[in-house]
């Protein structure tokens, strides 16, 4: 990886870190999905997020399971033939980070995946390092690697497509919960 990127990266999430104004007796807000309600193209959207996740809800909703909390969102996408966590899903990954340190019985398995283009050793290896690209922002964000599992499908799980923006969605880490 590129050194200024990771000192960039560092850097941000300690200034994230220095100003954070959480109170622990209080639950955050619910994360309203401001994403479109329906999905009129086929490339993936940008999560935005501006409030940290819901721990649990005043109505006991699982946040993993409520649409209108980022945690529900479960793909990290990526660009073509790269590794690296780009900035618009840095919230969507912070977002599940934060949840992990909140229940550390919790576990999660992240799925690297390709596009079926390239040989399958190849698409293996970056599918694993996309995984591992996300595990280690988590563990910058303070995730224990006991609460990390990472998993390369390369191409296994790819659609059979024949244009860019099917493609897109197969260069992606999934995020699942374990016992989900």
């Amino acid at each position: 990886m590129n050194k200024s990127f990771v000192i960039s990266v560092l850097l941000t999430l300690m200034l994230a870190a220095c100003s954070s104004n959480t109170v622990k007796d209080k639950p955050a807000a619910p994360v309203e999905d401001k994403s479109p309600s329906s999905q009129t193209m086929a490339a993936p959207q940008q999560e935005t997020a501006t409030t940290a996740p819901a721990v649990e809800s005043d109505m006991g909703v699982n946040p993993l399971k409520d649409p209108n909390n980022i945690l529900s969102k479960r793909s990290v996408y990526f660009d073509f033939d790269k590794d690296e966590v780009k900035s618009e899903y840095r919230p969507l990954v912070e977002a599940h980070a934060k949840y992990l340190l909140a229940h550390p019985n919790a576990k999660v398995f992240l799925q690297g995946n390709a596009d079926n283009r390239g040989s399958r050793e190849y698409n293996l290896s970056l599918g694993q390092r996309r995984s591992v690209a996300v595990k280690k922002v988590m563990n910058v964000l303070g995730v224990q690697d006991k609460q990390i599992e990472t998993v390369s499908y390369g191409k296994e799980k790819a659609k059979n497509c024949q244009d860019e923006s099917c493609y897109q969605q197969d260069r992606r880490v999934d995020i699942v919960y374990e016992n989900e």
